[in-house]
């Protein structure tokens, strides 16, 4: 993965060269985890629709048009289920503060507690014995990339085998993966614990491996953890409530404007940028957010990359800004002469969490804070209420909205 280019051609050269694959050969090659250099039956377009260079729509419209309704059936479900996860966490942010301020217990226990933070090394370099698990963490640092069924099984041995800090083993994908993003990272490891669907782990099971590494990996059933019991008790409350989706401000046409571009949605030419009175540009570089701990380089760089093409793209000079002092913000905008900062829409995580410590030094400025939320988003998360059968359910409905009936 890191020799891709961050950039949306580079994104959309991978999309077309994975459309023929998109239809049986993806759902019948799709769990195969091949190894590095070798994923051929999964797109690894990843990276890019998490940064939106290739957008959702798009990856779809590809499929279904390459191999009908039927035949693209699977590839569609996983590519909304990014969406289902995004809309959930929308739907329940309190979830994401409490992986946020449990991470930063988990860290400070880490401190104080040298035995476990051996293990926790160990299993971050490949040192903990078993086979398959070193050779993904290996894989995961080298290359920013894990196969979907990798880095369950990887999250399973974390948890139930290792008896590791589930937040801390999310903290390390997140601190690696390309494609990392605060929905899909804390919730997949949320679903493996039996916290998303409660009372529903995931248990990694050594045939299971075998099978779908293609004998890569062939762990003893004694090496894995057998009974396996979700962290359910972790939080005897359940889940949160579900709340109101979060309306965006709308721009005002007449005010003049600074353009504000983040690693979640690197496609500003998608937005009519041409009814704005747009009097400055900056890339807001934020990656080093996700983690307390350090984020790997690949990462920062793939998002610097990334946010650079975007500028490129719309022909404009931008500032490069860093999420540092919150307060930083609003003088970059009011030096502009800006009376509001446009930027495409910031869901739920580090990125947003740092906005909305930035919006106390907007105000006092007299700057408003609006933002673009684009029309796929608006189509799946008010339906992103409970499990992903709900919105499974509403694919028909989605893609007919979507215009791709």
């Amino acid at each position: 993965m890191l020799d891709q280019q961050a950039t949306r051609a580079a994104g959309e050269d991978r999309l077309r060269d994975f459309t023929a694959r998109m239809g049986t050969r993806y759902a019948k090659g799709r769990n195969f985890d091949r190894g590095p250099g070798a994923h051929r039956d999964v797109s690894q377009l990843s990276p890019y629709i998490r940064r939106r260079l290739v957008v959702e729509r798009d990856a779809v419209a590809a499929a279904l048009g390459a191999h009908g309704h039927d035949g693209a059936e699977k590839f569609v479900q996983e590519v909304i289920w990014r969406g289902y996860f995004k809309g959930w966490l929308e739907r329940r942010p309190q979830v994401w503060d409490s992986y946020r301020d449990g991470l930063i217990r988990d860290l400070a226990t880490l401190d104080t507690d040298r035995r476990l933070r051996r293990d926790v090394e160990n299993a971050e370099t490949g040192q903990t014995g078993i086979g398959c698990v070193d050779a993904w963490a290996q894989e995961l640092i080298e290359t920013g990339y894990l196969h979907n069924h990798a880095r369950m099984w990887f999250a399973s041995i974390w948890i139930f085998t290792l008896e590791l800090p589930w937040r801390v083993g999310a903290d390390f994908f997140y601190r690696h993966l390309l494609d990392g993003d605060p929905a899909s990272n804390t919730l997949g490891w949320r679903w493996v614990a039996g916290l998303h669907t409660r009372g529903k782990p995931y248990k990694a099971q050594a045939w299971n491996i075998a099978r779908f590494t293609g004998q890569r990996f062939a762990p003893r059933t004694q090496d894995l953890a057998e009974d396996v019991r979700g962290l359910e008790a972790e939080e005897p409350e359940g889940l949160p409530d579900v709340l109101p989706l979060r309306e965006p401000r709308a721009p005002d046409p007449h005010l003049p404007t600074a353009l504000l571009l983040t690693e979640e949605d690197c496609r500003p030419e998608d937005f009519d940028l041409g009814t704005l009175d747009i009097r400055a540009v900056a890339t807001l570089r934020a990656s080093h957010l996700r983690s307390p701990r350090e984020v790997s380089a690949e990462v920062t760089g793939f998002e610097g990359g990334a946010l650079a093409d975007a500028a490129r793209r719309i022909r404009r000079e931008a500032s490069e800004l860093r999420a540092g002092v919150p307060g930083d913000l609003a003088t970059w905008a009011a030096r502009a002469g800006a009376a509001q900062i446009v930027t495409p829409y910031v869901p739920t995580g580090p990125l947003r969490d740092w906005l909305n410590e930035a919006e106390t030094a907007l105000h006092a400025q007299g700057i408003a804070l609006c933002e673009l939320r684009r029309d796929w988003d608006a189509l799946i998360w008010p339906h992103a209420t409970a499990g992903f059968f709900k919105v499974k359910k509403k694919i028909p409905q989605i893609l007919h909205r979507a215009g791709l009936s």
